[in-house]
């Protein structure tokens, strides 16, 4: 069964120490998701996004350009809003699951996404409150109890906090 581990961390800088960190422990791009408020702008992680949404809910993904840098390497890199968050940057597999959100403003939010990715209700709130809070959140998803232990320790090493493991929901489950 397929896991995700998550947890928070106080800024965009350590966001970005973290997933170094987690690319040398040999996790993949496509395992790794970044969510972040887009306080300072998007140049700030090496994107240039070209499209805005009049409506405030644009999805950089595909449009934006990924020109280096860390966050660079990962999966699905962009800028979207999601109402009632406001501006945020995300890249791997939340940044799919967050689509639909900032799309069609989805009753929600970010609570409503997370729990679709497996994460309990409690535990959503708690991660979408960070959010607002300015905080950034990561995952990392893990096969194994070997790599569960591996991000856990790579997140604990870097000082995050709200460390969690939730089961990802089957691709079974979701036909």
């Amino acid at each position: 069964m397929a896991n995700a581990v998550f947890c928070t961390v106080k800024n965009s800088m350590d966001a970005t120490r973290i997933v170094d960190q987690l690319k040398s422990a040999g996790f993949t791009a496509s395992d790794i998701s970044v969510l972040m408020p887009d306080k300072q702008g998007s140049k700030d992680f090496a994107i240039e996004n070209e499209t805005k949404s009049p409506e405030g809910a644009t999805i950089g993904a595909g449009t934006g350009a990924v020109v280096g840098g860390s966050l660079g390497w990962l999966v699905g890199i962009g800028a979207l809003a999601i109402p009632g968050v406001g501006p945020l940057i995300a890249a791997g597999p939340i940044m799919a699951a967050l689509t639909g959100v900032a799309l069609g403003g989805t009753v929600g939010g970010i609570t409503g996404a997370l729990i679709g990715l497996g994460i309990p209700e409690y535990e959503a709130k708690k991660y979408e409150g960070k959010l607002k809070g300015g905080r950034c959140l990561l995952s990392v998803h893990s096969e194994t109890s070997e790599e569960i232990q591996n991000a856990k320790q790579v997140f604990e090493q870097a000082g995050a906090e709200d460390i969690s493991v939730s089961n990802e929901p089957s691709m079974a489950a979701k036909s």
